[in-house]
């Protein structure tokens, strides 16, 4: 693509312009999947990234400031998102490996007995949970999302997250304290 069409495209993007932003989706979107598919490995993940990124393009599109070219804008894009991805894969899999290692499981027969009973008494108090705050506590306490990520994933407030993963806290506090040390 021309330096003079993409400026022409750009301008008609950003005056809400669905034609010039259909155009580049065809004329991107497959090769974008896979240059991220470089990265991620994974199919699935490659296309979520490349659709938040046309998302995100025609959400902000009054606000985008390309300086060079579309296609570089786009790739850098698509490139940053993929490390950032894979960042948080590897601090989900250290979290992993952390509690592995430093939540094991007792070796004496009777602390075994009660880790084993609280174990199971916790996650049947978790299914009585309303569905809405276990999703909103396992997003949080297993698999390690900020409450902003939760918010964005959800398409609820912080201040939601927060209070349900406060009222799932106190709710395991009052139905396990015989298990307090």
């Amino acid at each position: 693509m021309q330096n003079q069409e993409e400026k022409k495209l750009l301008k008609a993007l950003k005056k809400g312009d669905v034609k010039s932003f259909e155009f580049l989706f065809r004329f991107y979107y497959e090769p974008l999947l896979r240059y991220a598919v470089k990265f991620t490995r994974v199919d699935g993940e490659a296309e979520e990234i490349v659709q938040e990124l046309f998302l995100k393009l025609w959400r902000d599109k009054k606000q985008i400031d390309i300086k060079k070219s579309i296609r570089a804008y786009l790739y850098r894009a698509v490139y940053y998102q993929c490390l950032q991805l894979i960042q948080k894969e590897k601090l989900k899999m250290k979290y992993q490996t952390d509690a592995q290692f430093n939540i094991s499981e007792p070796e004496d027969p009777e602390e075994w007995v009660k880790y084993q009973e609280l174990n199971h008494r916790f996650f049947l108090l978790m299914n009585r949970l309303p569905l809405r705050m276990q999703t909103i506590f396992k997003m949080s306490r297993f698999q390690g999302l900020k409450y902003k990520e939760i918010a964005q994933q959800l398409s609820i407030s912080v201040k939601t997250v927060e209070a349900n993963v406060s009222k799932a806290l106190k709710y395991f506090r009052i139905h396990l304290k015989e298990y307090r040390l």
